[in-house]
């Protein structure tokens, strides 16, 4: 029985006199790639925060790994991803491996070195995204999918068992945005890493992910994709707030 890594109950957190969250129940277990969608406006950075624990809600309850998240100590445990536009300078002067070893800081405490053992643990984990290759480029020089690859494989390098992403295509062209989504399919499979991922892809992500959250304040669908694939135009459209058109996979080719 897969193990409880997320659990939400009743949350609710209001602005001021403004709501941004409604009533939100969410659980996610290990080796779950769950995809979080809705409008913009819609309370899924609110959601975020509130999981990172760097916001309180106004009301509900949180667990994390199985225990209340005001005693959750593993922060090393999960690792985030926020778009690429605020999680990195590019113009920085470091190389792939010097952003993804950076990863590690946390642990080492200030002013010790990175060890051999360190740059492999960094050199493992662009194996894992296929960015090995590069290891010794300036992260300035790559296109922005090679970019959120490195910022992937820098929040791998501690061994994270939760992987939460906010719009990782962020600045990734159309013709890439796929492969992307593949690459953390086969993560999540491959490795048992569970994905929580906010995006407004909706048809690619929701072909890949194991399960989808529909959030619109409040929660309005959960569960795996196949029931999320049973759900009309009409039924999407309601809760999104403006009519959703489904593209077919042939229209989705020319993504790959």
């Amino acid at each position: 029985m897969a193990n409880s890594i997320i659990k939400l109950e009743h949350i609710s957190h209001n602005y001021h006199h403004s709501v941004a969250l409604s009533d939100v129940s969410l659980e996610v277990k290990s080796g779950e790639f769950w995809a979080l969608i809705g409008p913009n406006g819609s309370g899924k950075s609110t959601l975020l925060k509130i999981i990172l624990g760097l916001l309180k809600p106004t009301k509900g309850t949180i667990q994390l790994f199985g225990g209340p998240i005001d005693s959750f100590k593993q922060q090393q445990r999960i690792g985030y991803v926020s778009q690429k536009s605020n999680a990195f300078s590019t113009k920085f002067p470091a190389t792939v491996l010097e952003v993804v070893k950076s990863g590690l800081a946390s642990r080492k405490g200030l002013f010790k070195r990175y060890t051999k053992e360190d740059e492999q643990k960094a050199i493992d984990a662009l194996h894992v995204v296929k960015m090995a290759d590069f290891k010794h480029e300036s992260i300035g020089n790559l296109s922005g999918g090679q970019q959120q690859r490195v910022f992937i494989a820098r929040a791998l390098v501690g061994q994270p068992d939760l992987l939460i992403m906010d719009e990782p295509t962020v600045g990734i062209d159309r013709q890439n945005v796929e492969s992307f989504y593949t690459m953390l399919s086969e993560l999540n499979r491959e490795y048992g890493i569970a994905i929580l991922l906010v995006t407004h892809e909706i048809d690619v992500v929701t072909q890949l992910a194991t399960h989808i959250a529909c959030l619109n304040r409040t929660i309005h669908f959960h569960g795996p994709h196949e029931d999320y694939d049973k759900m009309t135009e009409s039924e999407l459209s309601g809760w999104y707030g403006h009519p959703i058109r489904r593209l077919h996979q042939k229209e989705m080719e020319p993504l790959t």
